[in-house]
């Protein structure tokens, strides 16, 4: 994200209806292995061994994402601002280089609706529209796999291992 210029009045939302409960999604979002499933876009990965979380209020978080095609890493980092399991998580988001002061920042906001979960992805700090390919294209991608990843027969587990920090 250094290549970006960061517009704190720039915003944009995503919402998706989940076929999953609240508390499968909030693992989905909080379970390093989990993450590693479906946090990306097309074309792009998150080895599981790249994962930190500390998840708790004041924490940090890292993974490196890496282009399938050419191998291009993108080191991505964050602090969590508010952990409220299961239902709202609130982290900034961006490239480890950068000054965290500004850094754009993403809140999960996560509604049980009977069977299924409603899942509100805001981003403050970055500008977005559908087609931009750039941040929300990318991060529409990365939620349309979580909901196949929990709707599949390949579904991320039901791990109880939820917050444990993964170095």
């Amino acid at each position: 994200m250094n290549d970006r210029t960061i517009n704190r009045e720039a915003e944009f939302t995503l919402t998706r209806l989940l076929d999953a409960p609240r508390e499968q999604v909030w693992r989905a979002w909080t379970d390093p292995a989990q993450l590693a499933l479906w946090h990306h876009p097309r074309g792009v990965a998150i080895p599981a061994e790249s994962i930190f979380a500390d998840l708790r209020e004041g924490g940090s978080y890292r993974y490196t994402l890496v282009n399938i095609s050419t191998g291009q890493e993108f080191p991505t980092a964050g602090i969590y601002l508010e952990v409220a399991e299961p239902e709202r998580l609130v982290f900034t988001w961006g490239n480890p280089a950068d000054p965290s002061d500004g850094a754009p920042v993403v809140t999960i906001t996560l509604g049980q609706r009977g069977p299924q979960t409603e899942l509100t992805f805001h981003l403050r700090g970055f500008p977005g529209f559908s087609g931009d390919d750039n941040v929300y294209d990318g991060w529409s991608e990365a939620l349309d796999s979580l909901g196949n990843c929990l709707s599949s027969a390949g579904a991320p587990p039901l791990s109880e291992n939820r917050h444990r920090a993964v170095s």
